[in-house]
């Protein structure tokens, strides 16, 4: 296999570390500040060159697009980018954190910051549901027409990174479900979220390990102020999963058939390195081969059992396990439950 130093087609993602695409720049211009010279302004104050808003492969850093986050904030009184009838007011965020650290657990914590969402917001009314092994945010929407896939996203980015934040780790996303149609910028929420988002779905959610919700919640007041004062650049760097030689090795591994992944020698080797320094990068980016391999294999599975067609005896041979038993092992260790359960989960009508 011949691992590619730079990611081509869709596994562009950051021509630099920690950027953001300029599509996302547009959306979150879109409903919160006024066509024509006033968006010159604001990108200008931020940083951005207005100039760059109609190239759709230009990307800004990650730092700009947070002060764009708040000045917008601060000029709308919305931290919502205006795009719910009611919004989220200044200081919403930072009322959020602070009653949700107050709960013993992040399960608590969630379910306090949902409700006050749920109260808040006019258009997504969020809850949290406990089945088993797994946990799911179901946002609950009175209108048949989907929500923009820019207003899902931003909703998870905000839940998601208070939930790693009060967990102090990331929490591992199983999969997200959206109601919305693929847009064309959503590589970037793939680094940010997972690489499970599938789009069409009869109801917008969000699926990880129910044992994150018994995880404790323990952050001082210092703490707050701290993540207050540096998001939501916080929110948008420091829980994804950034660019690197795993990220590039898992993109590789995706294309090809389980049993045609190689040993580490022949990938280190196609690397035009020794196993050592392969073994010592990956190290340093907090992983290992095998680790990546049962990553790609968990976000496989996870894929396939959304897809009743496919048989649990039909994914275990894709994914190169000598018999289901293997996988069913396999899977309980990865998802902390078994395929089945999630499948009836996933395929759950809404």
């Amino acid at each position: 296999m011949a691992v590619r130093t730079q990611p081509r087609g869709r596994c562009v993602l950051m021509t630099e570390k920690d950027t953001i695409a300029m599509l996302l720049v547009r959306e979150a211009l879109l409903q919160s500040c006024a066509p024509g010279v006033a968006i010159s302004e604001v990108l200008s104050r931020v940083g951005i060159d207005p100039a760059q808003l109609d190239d759709p492969q230009a990307r800004v850093p990650a730092s700009a697009y947070a002060q764009l986050w708040r000045l917008l904030a601060r000029r709308c009184n919305d931290e919502f980018f205006c795009m719910d009838p009611r919004g989220l007011r200044s200081g919403s965020l930072a009322f959020i954190c602070r009653s949700s650290m107050a709960q013993p657990s992040l399960g608590a914590a969630l379910e306090l910051a949902l409700e006050y969402l749920s109260l808040t917001l006019e258009h997504l009314h969020p809850v949290l549901l406990r089945q088993q092994s797994l946990a799911e945010i179901v946002i609950g929407e009175r209108e048949d027409v989907p929500r923009r896939p820019f207003t899902y996203f931003t909703f998870w980015m905000i839940v998601h990174g208070v939930a790693c934040w009060l967990a102090g780790r990331r929490i591992p996303i199983l999969a997200i479900e959206l109601r919305c149609a693929e847009p064309q910028y959503c590589d970037d929420y793939r680094v940010m979220f997972s690489e499970n988002l599938q789009f069409s779905r009869p109801r917008t959610r969000m699926l990880f390990a129910a044992d994150c919700l018994d995880l404790p919640v323990k952050r001082s007041g210092e703490e707050l102020q701290r993540f207050l004062a540096e998001a939501p650049a916080n929110i948008l760097v420091k829980y994804r999963d950034p660019l690197s030689l795993a990220r590039r090795i898992k993109h590789d591994l995706r294309s090809l058939p389980a049993a045609a992944w190689p040993e580490t020698d022949a990938l280190a080797h196609s690397l035009c390195i020794s196993p050592s320094t392969l073994r010592r990068r990956l190290a340093e980016e907090g992983h290992t081969y095998q680790g990546l391999k049962d990553s790609v294999r968990k976000e496989l599975a996870i894929a396939w059992l959304s897809d009743a067609a496919v048989s649990f005896a039909e994914i275990s041979a894709r994914l190169g396990f000598a018999d289901t038993s293997s996988f069913y092992k396999a899977f309980r260790k990865w998802a902390g439950c078994n395929p089945g359960h999630y499948r009836s989960v996933v395929l759950a009508s809404g």
